[in-house]
């Protein structure tokens, strides 16, 4: 596990998941839970992404996989070797099977997901040693940050969703 480090965070580091921040503030306008997700090689934005699950009606919309095909369109290769993925979530399975198969070099996430989380919450995937490529992993820049961003949006929707059965209810009480 010599992969995965807690995360010091450089001033370069803490202006890409501001950056990745801003996309999942996208996500959540349209709807979609708050995940953002940029994709860096040499100091520029190759590409980016936020959830778009919801909206697309497809369950791989996720911010890495929207961010890794922007990326790969942006450079016309699917190896995305050397570039490094801000994501503000603990990217899930699917996504860390993604960027492993895209040969990312480095990923930087913020909020760990003790649910689904592929980068050392639950499984440890990108940096497994049986794959043929192993992710260099950090995580926690501005976690806090990140994962309140999420329960904020929960927790909004919970009460949107209270709120409109009691409107429901009202409406049928005569």
């Amino acid at each position: 596990m010599s992969n995965l480090v807690a995360m010091s965070a450089t001033d370069k580091d803490q202006h890409w998941m501001e950056y990745a921040l801003t996309l999942a503030d996208k996500a959540e306008q349209a709807g979609e839970v708050p995940v953002g997700a940029v994709l860096v090689l040499n100091d520029q934005v190759i590409g980016q992404g936020w959830n778009l699950v919801i909206s697309q009606n497809d369950p791989c919309a996720h911010a890495e996989i929207m961010a890794l095909r922007d990326g790969g369109n942006t450079i016309e290769n699917y190896r995305i070797i050397d570039a490094t993925l801000y994501v503000t979530l603990e990217p899930c399975a699917m996504c860390a099977g993604a960027i492993v198969h895209s040969r990312v070099k480095r990923v930087v996430y913020g909020a760990s997901d003790l649910k689904t989380g592929a980068g050392g919450s639950v499984f440890n995937i990108m940096v497994h040693p049986q794959l043929n490529h192993q992710v260099e992993l950090e995580f926690g820049l501005m976690a806090e940050k990140c994962a309140n961003k999420i329960s904020d949006f929960f927790s909004r929707r919970r009460k949107e969703k209270k709120a409109a059965k009691r409107s429901t209810k009202k409406d049928t009480d005569y």
